[in-house]
């Protein structure tokens, strides 16, 4: 059911609605090679997809930092790189290194791996500084193999190769250049860079390398096959964090992705999804703190409203949100997501109203209670002592019938937000306000994962995630970030926190 209400005290409408039967999706393989061959192993590849690699069993929680790094030349110029050394980077890429280091100046670390690659070199030079310990070269963080493109603007290498440019755009996976697949060989190398990383004696470790390399580590650390390529957006300079916690057995640690693409600039800034335009776009907003969360160090603590960090919080990500027209704000009726949702409603009423032709725009507000979790959890009969606030992977202890739970209610709200972006809908730009554990699982969707991945992410209180739909909502959502909170500025969470003998993260 949705409510249907306006901030200002205006009388409240209620409309039943039916949901929506499930949407299928299809999904079209274009190959400019017809082999029976590589059917095959199109459909190997599909199989591989979502197994998990196994790692090497760590002693101590590690955390790894991802950078991508900053605009280089041939970015500027729209020309392939892949792992070709010409490029250096641009006045605006030693800005953006810059930037990210003044974002992680009071972070710790241990060591810091690079990619040799000059652009990637000197963005490390950049964002490690005075550090004392040297960095450490690795010639597999390099940038994908691209072979006979490399060197090429975009323009020729659709002239030049044709169907294979087209194959690299719409099915990158299964894309063959010079007899070599440069997707999956990247793949395979990042397995490499992992087993080098982890095996290394340090506690938090910074990585800087490329865009699609960074990729591929990132969707390796969680399971994804190489058909996630393009799908875990990351831009120049941005900024990916993952844990690795080991476990009380032994074996593969647990792996949490903490935060994805945090960058220098606005995460909702330009149009542009994996070099695509796209229109459609759902903000997953956290509610902002409530005074149970800091009571009672439990993720859940009833229908409570913000405290004053909470209300700081939704006013910073309203802020945040002024550079985007927002037609409607979809929150769960739990009080603090209301609050949340009202003060960006407000925000984005007056941001038309600046100037001097003032045009009133009215943003629709709905509350839906498949976003609300509370109920699922009340019926639960959890040991609320052992469920640390938010702690990275505690969904994982949630047990199998609530995880269902919680899976099952997420998919049927997932399936009326991507509703409210159809093309019938008239709406481009949805904000969803929900607690942290139901935006987790609509990412899992978005990324049409199962509920075994609930624990793989992970969402701070006031975080922001960008979900982009280039080939509109009946297509593949394109993650453009996960746990931002570099807008929440003096009240964000750090990139990284103390790695002190016996604490934990």
């Amino acid at each position: 059911m949705f409510m249907v209400a306006r901030p200002c005290g205006s009388p409240v409408r209620v409309h039943q609605l039916h949901p929506t039967p499930h949407r299928s999706r299809n999904v079209v393989v274009r190959c400019s090679l017809s082999s029976v061959k590589e059917i095959e192993e199109k459909r190997e590849l599909d199989s591989e997809l979502r197994v998990s690699v196994a790692f090497p069993p760590i002693r101590a929680a590690k955390r790894v930092v991802l950078v991508r790094h900053g605009q280089s030349t041939w970015n500027a110029e729209g020309r392939i790189q892949g792992s070709s050394n010409f490029s250096v980077l641009t006045k605006k890429g030693e800005s953006q290194a810059e930037t990210s280091r003044q974002m992680l100046i009071d972070d710790h670390f241990d060591a810091c791996f690079s990619s040799p690659l000059a652009r990637s070199k000197r963005t490390a030079e950049i964002i490690w500084g005075p550090r004392q310990e040297p960095i450490i070269p690795d010639f597999d963080l390099r940038e994908i193999d691209l072979y006979s493109f490399q060197g090429l603007l975009k323009h020729e290498g659709k002239a030049r190769f044709g169907s294979a440019y087209r194959q690299w755009q719409v099915d990158a996976a299964n894309f063959i250049i010079d007899g070599h697949y440069p997707v999956r060989e990247l793949w395979e190398r990042a397995k490499s860079c992992w087993t080098k990383i982890l095996a290394h004696d340090s506690r938090s470790v910074l990585v800087v390398a490329h865009n699609a390399v960074n990729q591929a580590l990132v969707a390796t650390a969680i399971g994804l096959g190489s058909e996630y390529f393009r799908t875990l957006l990351q831009s120049n300079c941005g900024v990916s964090v993952l844990d690795f916690i080991p476990r009380s057995e032994g074996g593969s640690p647990h792996i949490c992705l903490n935060r994805l693409n945090q960058t220098p600039g606005s995460p909702i800034a330009g149009g542009k999804s994996s070099g695509r335009d796209t229109k459609r776009r759902i903000i997953l907003v956290c509610n902002g703190s409530t005074q149970g969360n800091i009571e009672d160090g439990f993720p859940f603590t009833g229908d409570q409203p913000l405290n004053m960090l909470g209300v700081i919080q939704s006013q910073k990500s309203a802020e945040l949100l002024l550079d985007l027209k927002v037609n409607s704000i979809i929150s769960s009726p739990n009080k603090a997501c209301v609050e949340t949702a009202v003060a960006i409603s407000k925000v984005q009423e007056a941001a038309d109203c600046l100037g001097a032709d003032c045009v009133p725009r009215y943003v629709e507000m709905k509350q839906m209670g498949n976003l609300d979790i509370e109920a699922i959890f009340k019926q639960s009969e959890m040991d609320k002592s052992n469920f640390p606030p938010f702690q990275p992977g505690w969904l994982n202890r949630v047990d199998g019938g609530l995880r269902t739970a919680l899976w099952d209610q997420s998919g049927k709200a997932w399936r009326s937000l991507l509703d409210e972006i159809s093309d019938d809908s008239g709406s481009e730009v949805v904000v969803a306000v929900g607690h942290a554990a139901i935006h987790i699982a609509l990412m899992g969707h978005c990324l049409n994962l199962t509920k075994d991945w609930l624990g793989s992410f992970h969402l701070d209180a006031g975080s922001i995630s960008v979900l982009d739909f280039p080939d509109g909502p009946k297509g593949r959502g394109v993650v453009r970030c996960i746990n931002y909170t570099a807008h929440l500025g003096r009240w964000s969470i750090p990139i990284t926190r103390s790695t002190e003998d016996g604490e934990e993260f």
